[in-house]
């Protein structure tokens, strides 16, 4: 809690560093996220995730990032979720990190493909037992009468499995590749500080916008 304290209103004074737009705009986010986890918040890689279906209609929820790198930003679901299903109808999605006390946001564009099947079996192999049980029980996104439902799926999942859990066929991995990246630093008076970078055949292209 102390820390979160300090870092309360940082960047309100100096602002986005003078050389952001000559950065690469994935070392500026490693940069960004890497503080974002020495100030103590929770979760700092919780990001919300917008999605939309064929129609355009819109859908938003908060999810954990699991990896990035030069590809791109990993997140895990269920293939049969609602988000799942936009997803595959419109593969096109929009990211969004909100670090309130550092006062700074990301918003990440791009398009979205399923990671490699051996990638997803990584990942779910390192999760802990209750997580990859609950993988398994959870008809993620469809309607649950009741409550004990679930948890009765949880028990007939422990029995079936022990410590030996398979990777799901109706789950894994997403990777959204950037397109477009914006850097929001909070400033005084709200004349706030934005750097958005855009993806080229030639590289990323960057400039700044209006507050």
């Amino acid at each position: 809690m102390i820390r979160r304290l300090l870092t309360l209103g940082r960047g309100v004074v100096t602002g986005m560093p003078e050389d952001a737009e000559q950065r690469d705009p994935l070392q500026l986010f490693g940069d960004w996220f890497a503080d974002a986890e020495n100030s103590g918040l929770l979760l700092p890689e919780a990001m919300t995730l917008a999605t939309a279906t064929d129609k355009g209609k819109p859908s938003a929820r908060m999810v954990l990032m699991k990896d990035y790198d030069e590809d791109g930003f990993v997140f895990y679901t269920n293939y049969s979720s609602r988000k799942a299903a936009e997803l595959e109808a419109n593969p096109y999605a929009a990211l969004l990190f909100h670090w309130s006390e550092l006062q700074r946001q990301v918003r990440i564009e791009g398009p979205v493909s399923r990671v490699a099947e051996e990638e997803s079996r990584e990942y779910f192999e390192s999760r802990h037992l209750g997580s990859r049980i609950g993988a398994w029980a959870s008809r993620q996104s469809e309607v649950l009468p009741e409550r004990v439902e679930l948890e009765q799926r949880v028990r007939d999942y422990e029995q079936k499995f022990s410590s030996d859990v398979p990777l799901p066929s109706f789950w894994g991995g997403y990777r959204l590749k950037p397109e477009t990246i914006e850097f929001w630093q909070g400033r005084v008076s709200r004349l706030h500080d934005r750097v958005c970078f855009e993806r080229s055949d030639r590289g990323w292209k960057a400039f700044r916008m209006y507050p």
